[in-house]
């Protein structure tokens, strides 16, 4: 039995190269509505990223399949921006200014689509693997500059950061608060279940569907989303987690909870981050 609730992953990719829409049917098979659809990292498309420019092609194709997902009757929001990892690559051939350069300009590309209504927010972060401290205060000004970009637009920014517990998060608001953007706009993606510090903060977290996260994250409230991280790569099938398990996850949850936390998750919370409707 489908739920009769929209039901939105906070957080897919989806890739013509890899299942594609495959993998979106099997998310509406299993009673998935809504996807956030965030950009897959430039290069896992095989893009090399010489110039700011080249995020156009990344950002049509997130576009592009936007569009084909629509079609299918699942409605798709894109998230667009610049993966934080990709300043190791960019320094691998160019200065650690030359790379911040580039990657802001990409942010700013993607802050355009937004402005033109084809994006709902802008994706950015900090590397979640050990850098240098150069490399480390890099990234965070790249972050900010996309907060402010965020400020600029009212939208939304997405977060692919390290492993998060309140100090992190703590860092982050401040950085975010510095450039005046309104702190619900600030989503931690790949969040744990801490509902009551994101909330005492400001910042809205994107939970992680793994076992007994959103139990967890209940016990705490309702001010948050959830999301799979699924990556479409056909070397890692289900890579983070597969496209059915929200749907099925909230429909097993709902026996227990019932349904009015899930429209607060699953539309309520959605449409007042990304500012979009979430109709069922």
């Amino acid at each position: 039995m489908l739920a009769k609730i929209s039901v939105t992953d906070n957080h897919m990719h989806i890739d013509s190269r890899a299942r594609g829409l495959e993998a979106v049917k099997e998310f509406q098979n299993s009673g998935g509505t809504h996807i956030i659809l965030v950009t897959k990292p430039s290069w896992s498309l095989g893009v090399t990223i010489k110039k700011p420019e080249d995020y156009i092609t990344v950002f049509d194709e997130t576009i592009e399949i936007g569009s084909k997902i629509k079609k299918m009757g699942v409605e798709a929001f894109p998230v667009l921006g610049v993966h934080p990892a990709e300043i190791s690559r960019l320094i691998e051939h160019m200065e650690l200014q030359e790379a911040m350069e580039i990657m802001k300009k990409g942010l700013e590309i993607a802050s355009d689509y937004v402005e033109k209504g084809l994006a709902v927010g802008i994706k950015s972060g900090r590397p979640h693997y050990p850098v240098t401290a150069e490399v480390w205060a890099t990234s965070n000004e790249i972050m900010e500059y996309a907060f402010s970009l965020g400020k600029e637009q009212d939208c939304a920014v997405q977060l692919h950061t390290e492993n998060v517990g309140k100090p992190e998060l703590q860092d982050i608001t401040e950085r975010a608060k510095r450039t005046g953007i309104k702190l619900y706009r600030v989503v931690k993606h790949y969040s744990p279940p801490l509902i009551s510090v994101c909330e005492e903060l400001g910042l809205f977290p994107g939970v992680i569907c793994f076992k007994g996260a959103i139990e967890q994250a209940l016990e705490e409230g309702t001010r948050f989303m959830m999301e799979t991280d699924y990556i479409d790569d056909l070397d890692r099938p289900g890579a983070v987690l597969g496209p059915k398990t929200i749907p099925k996850r909230t429909i097993k949850l709902m026996e227990t909870y019932g349904e009015e936390p899930f429209w607060i998750v699953h539309k309520d919370n959605p449409e007042k981050v990304y500012n979009i409707e979430i109709e069922v």
